[in-house]
């Protein structure tokens, strides 16, 4: 008959007490099934950290297999939202009586959207990163989502040196005579009319909003609609000439800083009901300059998210 195996963290004691805020995994691979908030789940390849508290001086640590297998099951029977993430921290902690009094979990991964283009109607995949996280102290739970979204930026204040330019090129070239219809728009059309152009750069908005009890179907997509909608120059997918005509456009009409990409996004998630708080990165990744431009804002309540 063969011996039992030794179970150490059971057994053994610490060889230095005292307790510990976290221990569990990190980088574990899983698929994870996302309920929709509109059709069939999506399933996305996640990378999951999964922890505990580690309350008991005295023990020599946790049960690390037992939070993967808690996560597996979850993988294989069930989607991932708000109900099925608050019920994997309660097993984190169920399974580790005596041992811990909190957890902390969080899903990574590539959430694709099929989008359509502003104007042709093609239509093609987008990725964006995704992180779903919660955190369980007592029998409270929090439930944070973090998406990033990439647009295009264009300067201000490169748009006005340009249309200067423009306007020094038409005195040159006209000076006091008098001009029809007809020759005017045949000189916009040159490169000579339009000397100059302002500059643009792909730029990255990090969201992430702390969201209300009531929340189960994690809203990722109308995350992300917010933020697309607010900043109107998101990145495109599939486009025809009549798309990228229209993104020009676009760009034009919504000159911002990263100040105003920030502003926009704070004023649009503080008229969001289930965001209870709030952080916005926005990265301006420059093309005049080597450096990026960056603005960071939080909702500002007290005891929330910090800059």
């Amino acid at each position: 008959m063969p011996t039992s195996m030794p179970d150490i963290a059971n057994q053994a004691q610490a060889q230095t007490e005292g307790t510990l805020d976290w221990v569990g995994m990190s980088q574990i691979e899983m698929p994870m099934t996302i309920a929709s908030e509109a059709g069939l789940p999506q399933q996305v390849g996640a990378r999951i950290e999964a922890f505990v508290s580690l309350d008991d001086p005295k023990a020599k640590g946790i049960h690390m297999s037992r939070l993967y297998l808690a996560v597996d099951e979850l993988a294989n029977d069930n989607v991932l939202s708000g109900s099925s993430i608050k019920a994997l921290l309660a097993t984190f902690i169920s399974t580790h009586e005596g041992l811990s009094e909190s957890a902390r979990v969080s899903f990574s991964f590539e959430y694709l959207l099929r989008r359509k283009s502003l104007v042709s109607g093609k239509q093609g995949w987008k990725g964006y990163p995704v992180t779903v996280s919660a955190e369980r102290v007592g029998d409270r739970v929090e439930l944070e989502l973090e998406v990033g979204v990439t647009y295009s930026s264009t300067c201000p204040c490169s748009a006005a040196l340009a249309r200067q330019l423009i306007q020094d090129a038409f005195r040159s070239r006209f000076g006091d005579d008098e001009v029809s219809n007809e020759e005017m728009v045949e000189w916009l059309g040159t490169t000579e009319g339009i000397v100059a152009t302002p500059h643009s750069q792909r730029s990255l908005a990090e969201v992430k909003v702390k969201l209300s009890d009531e929340v189960d179907i994690l809203p990722i997509v109308a995350l992300i609609d917010r933020i697309e909608n607010s900043l109107k120059t998101p990145v495109q997918a599939a486009v025809k000439r009549e798309d990228e005509q229209e993104f020009a456009r676009l760009n034009g009409q919504n000159l911002m800083f990263c100040e105003d990409a920030a502003r926009r996004l704070q004023h649009e998630l503080d008229k969001t009901p289930t965001v209870l708080d709030f952080r916005v990165r926005v990265n301006h990744y420059e093309s005049l300059h080597a450096h990026d431009a960056v603005s960071i804002t939080t909702k500002g309540i007290s005891g929330g998210y910090r800059p």
